[in-house]
């Protein structure tokens, strides 16, 4: 696939602090790109560099295969993206509102173009109501309409899932699903709600003091042998006595309050089948988030609590 964005040895530094690192990466064509790290790792600040909101200290960043330094104009009619909370008129509706940000980036959208849009965000139905009144995750569901209506290649999301309850952090991943594999839109997803990145991502960067950790594919990054598979039955103590005459005796982990195997996520059928074998009524089988344990054992330096387990 071709490189959307290239960035070569970026940095910024703010005073005497490093906040971008000689950073380097790359976004290719049709990508879900997680770009993940703790508060205050840089991803914002990359970010903000990306859309020519503040300058670099150093480096080169190409998007487009175009130099962004040169070809700003160009290149940013291509680009959509929300960064923290979508600035909206809250006491206008969400069509009125589409309509005045469409006219302001120089679009002629007719009401059925629009109506499309707050469509495709799961808004069209309130299409006619104050933006006052609407939920936070209603709120960046707009605003992703807004930096969608010119029809951009490339949409870059900084913390989308920002102050969002469950049902709102749902929505913000099936709308960034449906943009990449039903528009075909390049995405990239600021964040560290690692286990929402792990469910859209196809690859990802990882930053820790604005210097790269690593980078690549998610599916080759984390090794599916380690995962943490949590199981609830109806009688956990006696469970784990039975699994401990088994061969999954060495995958289960020291704790006694509840049921978890490190183990593939593929053998998790065998593993029910021999539980239902032996007669053991099973509630729910959860897979924990092996990115999480992944990121932690990357960037955790001491000074942090230690993990415990629950």
């Amino acid at each position: 696939m071709p490189a959307i964005i290239k960035v070569n040895n970026l940095s910024k530094q703010f005073k005497e602090i490093n906040a971008v690192d000689d950073l380097s990466f790359t976004v290719e064509q049709g990508d879900v790109y997680g770009f993940l790290g703790q508060n205050g790792a840089g991803k914002s600040t990359t970010i903000r560099m990306l859309l020519t909101l503040i300058k670099p200290s150093g480096g080169e960043i190409s998007i487009f295969d175009k130099n962004l330094s040169t070809h700003r104009s160009d290149i940013l009619k291509q680009v959509g993206a929300v960064i923290e909370k979508p600035d909206l008129y809250k006491y206008l509706s969400a069509y009125d509102n589409l309509a005045i940000f469409a006219k302001m980036s120089g679009i002629k959208a007719d009401k059925k173009l629009l109506m499309e849009q707050l469509k495709m965000v799961g808004l069209d139905e309130r299409a006619g109501s104050k933006v006052k009144t609407f939920s936070q995750g209603m709120k960046q569901r707009l605003g992703i309409a807004v930096a969608l209506v010119h029809n951009p290649q490339l949409i870059i999301l900084d913390e989308p899932t920002n102050g969002l309850d469950p049902q709102g952090i749902a929505d913000m991943r099936n709308l960034i699903l449906h943009l990449s594999r039903e528009s075909g839109k390049t995405i990239v997803v600021s964040s560290h709600l690692l286990s929402e990145i792990e469910l859209v991502a196809n690859r990802m960067i990882i930053i820790h003091k604005g210097k790269k950790i690593v980078e690549g594919k998610v599916a080759e990054l984390l090794d599916p042998s380690k995962s943490l598979v949590q199981l609830e039955t109806v009688d956990n103590v006696a469970a784990r006595e039975k699994l401990l005459q088994t061969n999954w005796a060495a995958s289960l982990q020291n704790n006694t309050v509840k049921l978890q195997l490190k183990m593939n996520k593929e053998d998790v059928p065998a593993l029910i089948a021999t539980l239902v074998t032996m007669q053991v009524q099973v509630l729910s089988v959860d897979p924990m988030h092996s990115l999480e344990d992944y990121f932690l054992s990357l960037t955790t330096q001491p000074g942090h609590v230690e993990s415990f387990a629950n």
